[in-house]
């Protein structure tokens, strides 16, 4: 009987050593009534962990009004391009790029999407954010850790054993369940996840920004890359026009037709033409080396893919959302109203930090000097306890947190309207480019068949020796400046029409794999 009960605690002194641990342990009750009030420990303490979530102190976020206008540029009827019919309100399809028709434009818009490095690390910080939501979502609810102790202690001759038989060496096995929970009565837990859901969101919105970034990056590379090599094969074309002059004038000169001067000056003329190639093909080779970049492929993987103007068609209709829609659309402005979202649910937090911070916390396990004893209703032992705290003093830091996390809400409201803002001008811009991009298309058209007609007539006296120097020189050098800046024109043109696609939000929301 006596080595049964050395196992368990009879003494006061063991008792004493139990309270002043925070234990009170259960004495002479049955298995089953230990189990039953185990289990009301832990669910009271649900139960009351609930019943102490009251309210969210702070601001609730409310969306800014979109801006109360119904067009982008000043003027009546101003929202349109000449030749080219707006559909206003219309829908922005997620792959605007194939409206091109460029097979190899849709290739490599594709391939770069697929093997960007900058959009793979913007989806990464999409799903870092997002677990970080998830992580700060298991504050709302309690914590439980499980432990098991297993200590051999001597006591002093001198003190009494807490044991029967008088043994001053024993063993003591502890195996317990610690609940505890920050009860969130004031509701800066659930602000603070309101905060890191906003934050989620505005990096899902930069990721969609990044997408849109890239898809117009690689557009625009590819029609700049057609540009340069038009304008390659313009000088060349002007080129080979001069050297057939040069070869005339040659003939004429040794005939004793024209000075020696005549001729100099149309090699003057050669070599001035010829200097514009160097530059030009250093500039397309730079272009290569951007869309193997945007591509996510080393400078020597050159893509397979080449463009010239004639690679593009422009788009037969253009889109052009309302003004109400434009801020629903475009990443930038979304991602900006989700860190104001963010910010203003850190006001909520500050506040909840500087008002009375209540905790519970409860215990449930068993003690015993043996460790096969631990299952005997006489070893189990429970705690409930709370404790509540308010900062008394603190030399106003935490009233000056509340005053930062207020200014920094409204640092996020400027920062939003200066976006939508930004975005207006975007739109209205690049209206003014493509209208602009009309005139000057016809006006370059215009100019190139002039200076195509007025090469022909110098060449044709220049074959009948009926020669002026002079006008030689500016038809050559017309001929050559009109057709560089028809190119010039045809591919602003094109990279204004990307530019519209972008400024309007690139359809992400019509893309069915978007997540935001």
């Amino acid at each position: 009987m006596g080595d049964r009960r050395k196992g368990q605690v009879v003494r006061g002194g063991w008792q004493k050593a139990l309270a002043s641990g925070c234990w009170e342990s259960a004495q002479a009750r049955s298995h089953a009534r230990l189990s039953h009030e185990r289990l009301l420990v832990l669910s009271g303490l649900l139960v009351v962990s609930q019943a102490l979530s009251g309210c969210a102190v702070g601001p609730d976020f409310k969306p800014q009004p979109p801006p109360a206008t119904t067009k982008y540029l000043s003027g009546p009827a101003e929202d349109r391009v000449p030749g080219h019919p707006m559909v206003h309100d219309a829908e922005i399809p997620p792959q605007w790029w194939e409206l091109f028709r460029s097979p190899a434009l849709n290739r490599i818009v594709e391939d770069g999407l697929a093997h960007n490095s900058d959009l793979a690390a913007a989806e990464a910080a999409v799903r870092v954010a997002q677990a970080n939501a998830l992580a700060q979502r298991g504050a709302l609810f309690p914590s439980i850790a499980g432990g098991f102790d297993a200590t051999r202690q001597r006591v002093a001759v001198d003190l009494s054993s807490p044991l029967e038989s008088g043994a001053n060496i024993f063993d003591l096995h502890t195996g317990q369940v610690t609940v505890s929970y920050i009860a969130d009565v004031w509701g800066g837990t659930r602000r603070m996840v309101e905060s890191a859901d906003a934050q989620a969101e505005m990096r899902a919105f930069q990721r969609e920004g990044v997408y849109l970034t890239l898809a117009s990056n690689i557009a625009l590379a590819a029609i700049e890359e057609g540009r340069l090599r038009g304008q390659i094969a313009a000088t060349h074309r002007v080129l080979g026009l001069q050297s057939e002059v040069l070869r005339l004038l040659k003939q004429q000169q040794e005939q004793g037709q024209i000075a020696l001067t005549d001729v100099a000056a149309q090699e003057t003329a050669v070599s001035q033409t010829r200097l514009l190639l160097p530059p030009l093909e250093k500039q397309l080779a730079q272009q290569r080396h951007l869309l193997t970049f945007l591509t996510g492929r080393l400078s020597s993987d050159a893509p397979g893919e080449t463009f010239s103007l004639g690679s593009f068609r422009m788009p037969r209709r253009l889109p052009l959302s309302l003004p109400a829609d434009l801020v629903r659309q475009r990443p930038d402005i979304r991602a900006a109203e989700a860190n104001l979202h963010s910010t203003n649910a850190m006001i909520g937090v500050a506040i909840a930090n500087r008002l009375p911070q209540i905790t519970l916390t409860g215990n449930v396990g068993a003690a015993a000097a043996r460790f096969a004893d631990l299952a005997t209703p006489g070893a189990g032992l429970w705690m409930i306890a709370g404790s509540a705290a308010q900062t008394i003093f603190d030399a106003g830091a935490l009233a000056n947190k509340q005053v930062a996390a207020e200014e920094e809400a409204k640092e996020s409201l400027a920062q939003y309207r200066s976006t939508v803002l930004a975005a207006f001008q975007n739109v209205a811009d690049v209206l003014r480019a493509l209208q602009a991009g009309t005139r000057a298309i016809s006006a370059a058209t215009d100019a190139e068949r002039s200076a195509s007609e007025s090469m022909s007539l110098v060449r044709k006296q220049v074959d009948q020796g009926q020669i002026s120097v002079p006008l030689l020189l500016a038809a050559q050098q017309a001929y050559l400046q009109t057709s560089l800046a028809h190119l010039d024109a045809e591919a602003s043109q094109l990279a204004n029409t990307v530019a519209l696609f972008q400024a309007l939000g690139g359809g992400w929301w019509n893309r069915d794999d978007h997540r935001t």
